[in-house]
């Protein structure tokens, strides 16, 4: 329920973000707009500040461009390592849940698993829950005598081990 929140927040922040952005290039491009039509309206007495507002409406086009273009490929990019993370996320779900069947952990004890995991404290997981520290004490003593450890260290461990298993370690450089 946390990661869900936090998750909302993450995507309404963005999605402000990007209103602002699309502002910034209305008026980026109003602005250009603007010179153009009086670069245009002084094209019959061309002077010094006529080449100058000229230049500065190339100037604003080609960055309004760019930024646009950015922009795009930005959120691409995020959109695609957004994919990736949340399958790489969904996969370590479904390794944490297969522990926790493979362990016979009940629901309440899943849980207080995944969240001290998280790293969540015994007393702010009793107060989520809505139960007394002693309580949670029992089942997480319960949850490391049905994994075969002995605290949430050794738990958390046992994940990330399965997220690291198979990465090569690089041999230490040694100077002579």
């Amino acid at each position: 329920m946390v990661i869900k929140k936090s998750r909302a927040v993450e995507q309404t922040t963005m999605a402000w973000r990007r209103k602002l952005f699309v502002l910034a290039a209305a008026l980026q491009t109003g602005c250009g707009i603007i010179f153009a039509i009086d670069v245009f309206n002084e094209r019959t007495e061309f002077t010094t500040q006529t080449l100058l507002e000229l230049v500065a409406v190339i100037a604003l086009s080609i960055g309004a461009t760019l930024s646009i273009s950015q922009y795009r490929a930005l959120l691409r990019r995020n959109s695609k390592v957004q994919r990736e993370l949340d399958a790489a996320s969904g996969a370590f779900q479904d390794v944490i849940e297969q522990y926790f069947k493979m362990w016979g952990l009940t629901e309440a004890e899943c849980d207080v698993a995944l969240l001290s995991i998280k790293g969540v404290s015994i007393a702010d997981i009793a107060v989520m829950r809505n139960t007394r520290q002693g309580t949670i004490k029992a089942q997480n003593s319960a949850i490391y005598r049905k994994a075969g450890i002995s605290s949430r260290a050794e738990l958390l461990a046992v994940m990330v081990e399965e997220l690291i298993e198979g990465l090569e370690v690089k041999s230490p450089i040694t100077s002579h």
